[in-house]
């Protein structure tokens, strides 16, 4: 099975590297090609090219409107599908989009699943990410040996939509215990307790979760540790829980406070930061990027 991965960024670089370490037929579209000549395979000019060489297209980009661009126009992927190929939309989006994309893949006689993902750029080079997919089941079939070299978990959670809806509903507790983390350390360290120290315990303690340990260095060694999930993505994602919150009715005070939080982290010029930078934009007064 050929596979196209089009987004070569932090998620669908890693994507990348790890089938062609296993040996698939990998062909990456980015619309910086530098990023995807460093992976060091084949590099589509467009997204149409690399979408009409591949069996599997894999879909990782920062938000709807760079998807919906992504796969509209000439050079789209929707205008390269052919046939018996599969779309797995991994980016985070709101429900509603993915069925606009299903529209655009479906006039191809292509069948689309979401499929975004919960792990981070480690856990792809382990092959231990979470699947979260949408779509029919025959179509996941189909694509199965491709997300069994990339995750640990696959989980076929409904219909069309039903991924996108599960992966904010992850995200949300996601970015709680994110919030929740940075002002725990930030409150021991005013009261005396190195970051370090208190870490030690929370690891150890019943809130640890795989979360709180891969997130370790984050909080501990800002400086020397590369953004997993920068803030203006966190932000994007609060703003995709609140809308589908809105739509369906779903009362979400702690998620409200959350995005409230991360706002005003961006609005101090802290967007290209990690996540847990939220902890140095509590401790400095809630006022600087510096």
């Amino acid at each position: 099975m050929k596979v196209a991965i089009v987004g070569a960024g932090r998620m669908g670089g890693a994507m990348a590297a790890r089938l062609q370490q296993a040996g698939t037929d990998v062909v990456v579209y980015n619309r910086t090609r530098e990023k995807a000549e460093a992976l060091g395979g084949a590099v589509a000019d467009t997204a149409r090219e690399a979408a009409a060489s591949a069996d599997a297209v894999l879909v990782s980009l920062a938000d709807d409107a760079a998807v919906l661009h992504a796969y509209s126009g000439p050079d789209g992927i929707a205008a390269g599908l052919h046939g018996g190929s599969v779309v797995v939309e991994t980016s985070t989006l709101d429900p509603e989009t993915v069925h606009r994309l299903a529209e655009l893949v479906g006039e191809r006689g292509a069948a689309l699943l979401d499929g975004p993902v919960s792990g981070s750029v480690s856990l792809v080079e382990q092959g231990k990410l979470t699947f979260l997919v949408g779509g029919p089941e025959d179509a996941l079939t189909q694509v199965r040996p491709v997300l069994d070299l990339l995750a640990a978990q696959v989980f076929h959670v409904g219909p069309l939509g039903s991924g996108a809806a599960v992966k904010l509903a992850v995200n949300t507790v996601l970015l709680a215990i994110n919030q929740a983390l940075a002002e725990a350390l930030v409150l021991a360290e005013r009261a005396g307790v190195p970051r370090e120290t208190t870490y030690e315990v929370l690891v150890h303690s019943a809130i640890a979760s795989p979360f709180v340990v891969y997130k370790r260095a984050a909080f501990e060694r800002p400086d020397e540790t590369p953004v997993a999930f920068s803030l203006d993505l966190v932000a994007k994602d609060l703003g995709l829980i609140g809308q589908l919150a809105e739509r369906v009715g779903a009362v979400m005070p702690q998620a409200a406070a959350n995005r409230a939080a991360v706002l005003a982290a961006l609005d101090a010029g802290m967007g290209s930061r990690d996540m847990a930078a939220m902890a140095h934009w509590l401790s400095n007064g809630m006022s600087s990027g510096s």
